[in-house]
């Protein structure tokens, strides 16, 4: 049934083509300012990042403090979202020369712990890191994932994050691509549709969502 969602949400949409990043470390960046705020922020964030040539790991760490927090003040938590970059620039200049995409990922569960240690680094940024910007197949879960299926009845909306990856990934085929494409597809269609007051009208799923209204009941 999960890989059912998927052909429905693709068949709807066409490919989403996420995520948005010209390189491999702006991704890693959008990963850590996702974090509590909107794309539409981050977006912000990014683009003073952009003017203040500091998209890159040595320029982004070689920026006093205060003026990276500056940057970053449209994604919120300003101060503690330049910590947790700086963190994050120093462990991919060490362990990568500060590029993502040269992470060793030969041994994928070893890197995945690598990422939690960096501080600010929870799961689900470490996998959209693993995912988008190293292209490994780990399955990104997040808020948008756990309405959708929990409404769906196809997954408990409170499991562990661990569990719920877990979920998907014994059903998918390996492929990053196919990860990358469903993630997007949930966001799009949470985003568009499946909001925290839903259009079940003009949702696919609404023949046999179990909490899409019917025709003469609530």
């Amino acid at each position: 049934m999960l890989a059912d969602v998927y052909r429905v949400l693709f068949a709807q949409r066409g490919h989403q083509g996420w995520w948005p990043g010209e390189t491999a470390f702006e991704m890693a960046v959008g990963a850590v300012l996702t974090q509590n705020t909107s794309w539409t922020n981050v977006e912000r964030a990014i683009a003073n990042l952009k003017a203040a040539s500091a998209l890159e790991a040595r320029a982004l760490l070689d920026l006093p403090i205060d003026e990276l927090a500056a940057l970053l003040r449209p994604a919120g938590y300003f101060n503690v979202k330049a910590r947790r970059l700086r963190a994050l620039a120093a462990f991919l200049i060490d362990r990568a020369d500060g590029d993502p995409t040269r992470l060793p990922a030969g041994d994928p569960t070893r890197l995945r712990q690598d990422l939690l240690a960096v501080p600010g680094v929870g799961r689900e940024t470490a996998d959209s890191i693993l995912l988008y910007a190293v292209g490994v197949p780990t399955f990104v879960i997040d808020a948008y994932t756990r309405r959708l299926f929990g409404r769906l009845g196809l997954l408990d909306p409170e499991a562990d994050y661990d569990d719920l990856r877990a979920a998907f990934e014994a059903v998918l085929p390996r492929d990053p691509g196919l990860f990358n494409d469903f993630h997007a597809q949930i966001v799009a269609h949470a985003k568009d549709t499946c909001r925290p007051r839903p259009l079940c009208p003009e949702c696919p799923f609404a023949n046999w969502c179990p909490t899409a209204p019917r025709e003469g009941g609530s």
